[in-house]
Parts: structure tokens; C-alpha cells; sequence
């Protein structure tokens, strides 16, 4: 006897979500293990720390004056 159309959906279902579910869960596990392994043979440089009385870079201070120059553009624009 032929099964349901009704029980043929469910099972394609089934099997499908199965096959997807299946499938990201490889996913999860090659990104898990390809995250660790590039975690342990390739660590990330610590990063230097910045003196606080260091004195500002030449690049600092062009930047300092750009960024001002700026703002004061854009506050002479508004009015």
C-alpha cells in the first residue's frame, strides 16, 4: 500500500532538516577547530605599551590640528 502524501512531506522534511542540521554542525566544529589552531601557531602580538609622558608624534599633532580645524569648519558653517 501506498504511504500518504501527508507522510511523504514529513518525511522529505525530516530528512532534509537532518541533512541541514548535519551540516552545520561540521561547520561549527571546522570553524571551532580551525579557530584554535590558528590561536596556537599564530598567536596575536601583544599589543606595546604607550607611555603616558611620552612625547606626541609629528603625526599626533597633524592630526590634533586637522581634527580642529574641522570642527571649527563645521561650527562656523552651522551659524
Amino acid at each position: 500500500m501506498q504511504e500518504s502524501l501527508l507522510q511523504q512531506g514529513l518525511d522529505i522534511t525530516l530528512f532534509g532538516m537532518g541533512i541541514v542540521f548535519t551540516f552545520l554542525l561540521v561547520l561549527i566544529i571546522c570553524t571551532t577547530l580551525m579557530s584554535r589552531a590558528i590561536g596556537r601557531f599564530l598567536p596575536e602580538a601583544a599589543p606595546e605599551p604607550v607611555a603616558s609622558g611620552a612625547p606626541a608624534s609629528t603625526d599626533d599633532v597633524r592630526l590634533k590640528k586637522i581634527i580642529k580645524a574641522a570642527i571649527e569648519q563645521h561650527r562656523k558653517n552651522r551659524r
